[in-house]
């Protein structure tokens, strides 16, 4: 597909720009070389951009099982609503007089998060799951110093996303990994032998990685207090648990929750994100500043917060993405959120029933929202679990989430969400069986896949050696 500057002609016209009786602008004003825009039409411009959205894979187009990424229908009333120039053109500066209305829906998405979660407060700053856990970290830290201790490690257990073990080490302190045992959860007698006073706390995601829900939570949660060490809930996986259970109830002191995962703003490509966190109420006090106070009738924002780890993110954290997580919530209600889990849990392990007796699964335990299959078997038939993900492109599929998390041997993470039909899961399933026959028909046509892609397989170590992020010949 040509670029727009390969499309360019000399003397092509997309737009006029109307004569003005403006006053001309002085020479040294004046740019002294041509912008080097190209010259194309607008039927040509908008063929361009169409046909180039329609290269990438997104969830309007079709089928995106990322396991632990929780890849949903994103409603439209969302986009709708951010996009409203009422929203979308408020001035990070302007006075919280003039925008009672932002005001109240901040003010609004913190209580529903803590009615949701069961906590007592929540801090909207952080734009990003990662952030949320290091913001939780220095939370974590706070504590622990106002009470003139200065604990080193925090616990994590093996099957943790990555982004844990490095909010951690960036938060100042030091990891200490936990085993799973046998059924996928917390090893208790490993844990036990780890727990002592120099440990500030555990992250722990539930339900984990290999979607399994960690049904010692309450017994981890009392080996923790005991010392009083802090339990983080890492709230990746939030979508298996809303209306069914909260934090609170499992015993978390912390959480942070994915605003463009569970509440669902749109996450492709990177971005955008949300990731707010909530504490009991002992913590409180330490939260970013501002926090957000209602007044009599007006919300304003409050600085005079002594013990807050300070500001983590500029003005209103990422507004745009809490605004959709407010409109959704709003719009679900507590029966609605409740039904999401219900349907996230049920197709999930319908989906997993119908691949258990074709791939291996990772662990015999039941699982919940999300499962973890095991390619082995196929990569000793000639396919490994990276020509399965690039095959499935071919038949228009997002490949899940392989070689993750690494305690499953040739991983692929599967989380169908709530949003997708009994006939999209059985499509996909059909799919890769047809995939599995494949490796014993023509295993070349997954070691050369993707063949359908505008393109196709990279040699990744080599990209990842020679990194090049523009376009043109000798540019990096």
């Amino acid at each position: 597909m040509k670029t727009l500057n390969e499309l360019s002609e000399s003397g092509k016209i997309g737009m006029k720009m109307p004569k003005t009786d403006l006053v001309e602008l002085p020479e040294n004003l004046k740019r002294q070389t041509d912008l080097n825009l190209p010259e194309i039409s607008e039927p040509e411009v908008v063929r361009h951009f169409t046909n180039l959205s329609t290269k990438n894979h997104h969830i309007d187009k079709g089928f995106y099982p990322l396991g632990s990424c929780t890849m949903k229908y994103n409603p439209k009333v969302n986009e709708a609503i951010a996009g409203d120039r009422r929203f979308a053109e408020i001035h990070p500066k302007t006075p919280t007089k003039s925008i009672q209305g932002t005001m109240q829906i901040l003010f609004e998405l913190e209580q529903m998060l803590c009615n949701i979660t069961g906590l007592d407060k929540f801090t909207l700053q952080p734009v990003a799951g990662a952030h949320g856990e290091l913001t939780a970290v220095m939370v974590m830290q706070a504590y622990h110093r106002a009470k003139g201790e200065e604990r080193k490690t925090i616990l994590i257990p093996d099957s943790a996303h990555g982004t844990n073990p490095a909010s951690v080490i960036i938060g100042g302190f030091q990891t200490v990994q936990v085993k799973s045992d046998d059924s996928g959860r917390v090893d208790l007698i490993d844990l036990t032998e780890k727990i002592n006073p120099d440990v500030a706390g555990m992250m722990l995601t539930n339900p984990n990685t290999l979607g399994i829900f960690e049904s010692d939570v309450r017994v981890i949660a009392d080996k923790l207090h005991e010392i009083d060490a802090l339990f983080y809930m890492d709230g990746a996986n939030m979508n298996a648990l809303m209306g069914i259970t909260n934090q609170a109830e499992m015993g978390f002191d912390i959480t942070h929750l994915n605003l463009h995962k569970t509440f669902s703003t749109p996450h492709g490509g990177g971005g955008p994100g949300a990731g707010p966190i909530g504490v009991v109420e002992k913590l409180a006090k330490f939260l970013p500043v501002p926090h957000i106070v209602k007044n009599g009738d007006l919300f304003d924002f409050d600085f005079d917060i002594p013990n807050s780890i300070g500001r983590v993110h500029s003005y209103f954290g990422n507004f745009a993405v809490l605004l959709r997580a407010w409109v959704y919530i709003k719009m679900m209600g507590a029966d609605g959120l409740k039904q999401i889990s219900e349907n996230a849990i049920l197709n999930a392990n319908y989906l997993r029933h119908l691949l258990k007796n074709h791939f291996k699964l990772g662990y015999e335990t039941q699982t919940m929202h999300e499962f973890v299959l095991s390619g082995a078997e196929q990569k000793k038939r000639g396919a490994k679990t990276l020509d399965i993900a690039k095959r499935l492109l071919d038949y228009g599929f997002h490949a899940p989430t392989i070689y993750f998390p690494l305690i499953v041997e040739e991983a692929l993470m599967i989380e169908p969400t709530e949003s997708e039909s009994i006939e999209s899961l059985e499509e996909f399933a059909q799919t890769m069986l047809k995939i599995d026959a494949e490796i014993t028909e023509n295993p070349d046509l997954l070691k050369n896949a993707p063949q359908t892609t505008p393109v196709k397989r990279l040699d990744e170590a080599k990209a990842s050696r020679e990194l090049k992020v523009s376009f043109g010949e000798g540019e990096s």
